[in-house]
């Protein structure tokens, strides 16, 4: 939603679900709309992709919690109360209103009724105070979609120690972030340098693009992900698995998983740039004595049993 809300924020979710049902429509063959973990295994076993559906940050609600079932019906079966940019109801990690902003009552309310309806609740990008204020508000477990360990990579996107613990607490996930900011030490203080290198250029992408918001943060990205790849040190996919490692040693096999968030960086570490490249992860899992059951479980079965358990009323 680009952390705008309103009726733009609708509409542009809208479109986008939209565009999946008519993805499923228009290519069956291929793709499988699915919004249990039955529909996945499905979709697995006759050879298609299963395409499940979230929304990443409240705006859409537009603050009514009426529309809370509403993109349910319609399929959403995963929301984040907040990205980059807070909302009134819950804070991000990604502005400073989000220091000191954790759930009011509408936000706590939002959590029992994705609770009551089977919907999962996703901490990726919310504030420290609305974190807590998640897992203490929901009596179903909670998910974080995409984030690391800040024990490892100190940025306010991952978790600490005890949160994972208590996200553990609750049956929940962390799945773990490929993007190197989130997972290498240090990363961050070097993509901060090269951002203002490159400031100019972003800015001229930008004013070069006609479109619309979102196609000109499109522009501005691509520009980064050229610069960063020249710029930046490469990371490696055992960066990915060193998080995996500390969240299973905290919290066991059961508590970990993968969130690649491969649509919305702009910079992948370098032997695992798609998902064509997820045998890597699977190799690097088992050279460090990880089984296949548990390597089944890091690479969607504990998701699957988190979905399951969420959806039982």
């Amino acid at each position: 939603m680009f952390g705008g809300g309103g009726a733009s924020a609708t509409k542009r979710a809208d479109i986008q679900i939209d565009a999946i049902h008519n993805l499923a429509i228009k290519h069956p063959e291929t793709w499988e709309l699915a919004t249990t973990a039955d529909d996945v295994r499905r979709a697995s076993k006759d050879g298609k992709i299963a395409a499940l559906m979230g929304l990443e940050g409240g705006y859409a609600i537009d603050e009514k919690i009426e529309n809370v079932k509403r993109y349910y019906d319609m399929g959403v079966r995963y929301m984040s109360p907040a990205w980059s940019v807070s909302t009134r109801w819950a804070g991000s990690s990604g502005d400073e209103i989000g220091n000191s902003r954790g759930l009011n009552d509408f936000g706590k309310q939002v959590v029992r009724e994705m609770n009551r309806l089977g919907m999962m609740v996703d901490v990726s990008h919310v504030s420290d105070k609305t974190f807590w204020d998640i897992v203490n508000t929901s009596t179903k477990p909670v998910v974080a979609t995409h984030s690391g360990c800040r024990a490892i990579t100190n940025v306010p996107r991952n978790l600490t120690d005890d949160m994972i613990v208590a996200l553990a607490k609750t049956g929940g996930v962390v799945n773990v972030i490929f993007y190197p900011e989130h997972i290498e030490p240090g990363w961050s203080e070097k993509k901060k340098k090269v951002d203002a290198e490159i400031a100019a250029l972003v800015e001229r992408a930008s004013s070069a693009e006609q479109g619309t918001v979102a196609q000109k943060k499109l522009a501005r990205d691509r520009v980064r992900a050229q610069e960063y790849l020249k710029r930046l040190p490469p990371v490696s996919v055992s960066r990915i698995v060193d998080h995996i490692d500390h969240i299973v040693k905290l919290v066991g096999i059961d508590h970990v998983g993968i969130g690649s968030d491969f649509d919305g960086v702009q910079a992948v570490p370098a032997d695992m740039k798609s998902v064509a490249d997820l045998p890597n992860l699977t190799k690097e899992l088992l050279k460090r004595g990880y089984s296949e059951s548990d390597v089944d479980k890091i690479l969607g079965g504990n998701m699957l049993r988190v979905m399951e358990q969420v959806q039982q009323k």
